[in-house]
């Protein structure tokens, strides 16, 4: 429904998803707020329906306190998700003087576009890795940790940060911060729920004689509406996962296309997206975080459907078909036994012996002779 077939329509593109996600997450929330008020509920006595009924007038008193709490949501979601997404990947702020090489860089890539440039950021592992993130014009950043600033030479890590600009241009930054930001809510309930399933009475759901008596009169209504209540938990939480089909794994090549649009380098880019596929892991990342750079940072990476990125194999594949990259492979060492054989000269094959043996023909003449001949 969404499929973008150039760079004008993938903006374009993320900014609808955006709008989605948020009226997505309004909806959500009235949904999760009704599953707690029939857990509620269902703590006192009486039929099915007769729950369901003082769950709905719960969810019409309390609807406004939904819309609120999503509002105040969004402010705070606004005002520090950059905060919230360093904490989460252990990002810390760097100065000029800290890394001026990486500096440079970035500062020459943005005057070469006329856009301000990001806020630069670390983190502070030997992987090899980079994302950007931000919502608004003026608050965006890109962070690398420090294994990428000490392995990749000043061609790769300029492609690298290419890419990262990219991500800003493309708006595909904004998409992310709004996607996480709104599954984690989510989450969190469902988390808070399963993992301690007597949430919210603060005890396992007993009930007295009297109660279980009364159950039998209402025909396990209570029962019944805590399945219910439960299921909507779970539906919210997978839909929240869901979220990550909103984002297309298309940003990915596109980012590449532009970072050999600013550098004029397709080799760079295909030179660093190798040396980043065999160290990107970094274990202790957040799963949800994982989109967010530039190859997963996950020990075991999702496959098909569930995956958050391309193969690296396939987006080396379309910068060689379109952009004239060279995949330079490393070259395996050859130990002694794997040599070639040496190459042996085939023997000369010995001439008549009617003709000369310096190569003169039979009618020239015969060279002169010294005084010792």
């Amino acid at each position: 429904m969404f499929r973008a077939y150039g760079l004008y329509t993938h903006i374009q593109a993320n900014r609808l998803r955006s709008a989605l996600l948020l009226a997505a997450f309004v909806a959500l929330l009235l949904a999760l707020m009704f599953s707690f008020a029939l857990l509620y509920e269902s703590a006192r006595d009486g039929y099915f329906s007769e729950i369901v009924a003082r769950a709905m007038e719960d969810l019409k008193r309390g609807w406004p306190i939904a819309f609120g709490a999503a509002g105040l949501w969004f402010v705070i979601a606004f005002l520090f998700h950059q905060h919230m997404i360093d904490a989460a990947t252990g990002a810390g702020d760097v100065t000029r003087a800290e890394v001026p090489r990486l500096y440079n860089l970035l500062e020459n890539l943005c005057i070469s576009r006329g856009i301000p440039t990001p806020s630069l950021k670390i983190i502070e592992d030997g992987a090899l890795n980079a994302y950007a993130s931000g919502i608004r014009e003026g608050h965006y950043s890109v962070t690398v940790t420090r294994g990428l600033l000490e392995s990749l030479n000043d061609a790769e890590i300029e492609a690298v940060l290419a890419h990262e600009l990219t991500h800003i241009r493309n708006r595909d930054v904004q998409l992310l911060v709004i996607a996480v930001i709104f599954a984690g809510v989510f989450a969190f309930a469902a988390d808070l729920t399963f993992r301690n399933w007597n949430f919210p009475f603060g005890f396992s759901p007993r009930r007295s004689s009297s109660s279980d008596d009364s159950d039998r009169k209402g025909g396990g209504g209570a029962g019944l509406a805590i399945i219910i209540a439960l299921a909507i938990i779970a539906l919210s939480w997978g839909l929240s996962v869901l979220i990550r089909f909103a984002i297309s794994r298309s940003r990915e090549y596109l980012a590449d296309a532009g970072s050999v649009e600013l550098t004029k380098n397709p080799d760079a880019m295909i030179s660093a997206l190798r040396k980043i596929e065999a160290h990107a892991t970094i274990p202790d990342m957040p799963s949800r975080m994982g989109a967010f750079f530039i190859e997963s940072p996950a020990v075991n990476s999702e496959t098909g459907w569930l995956a958050t990125h391309p193969s690296v194999d396939d987006r080396v594949a379309a910068l060689v078909q379109y952009a004239g990259g060279h995949d330079l492979s490393p070259i395996e060492d050859r130990g002694p036994w794997d040599a070639p054989p040496p190459r042996v000269r085939p023997p000369e094959t010995e001439q008549p012996s009617f003709l000369p043996r310096d190569g003169r023909s039979p009618l020239d003449p015969p060279p002169p002779h010294g005084p010792w001949g």
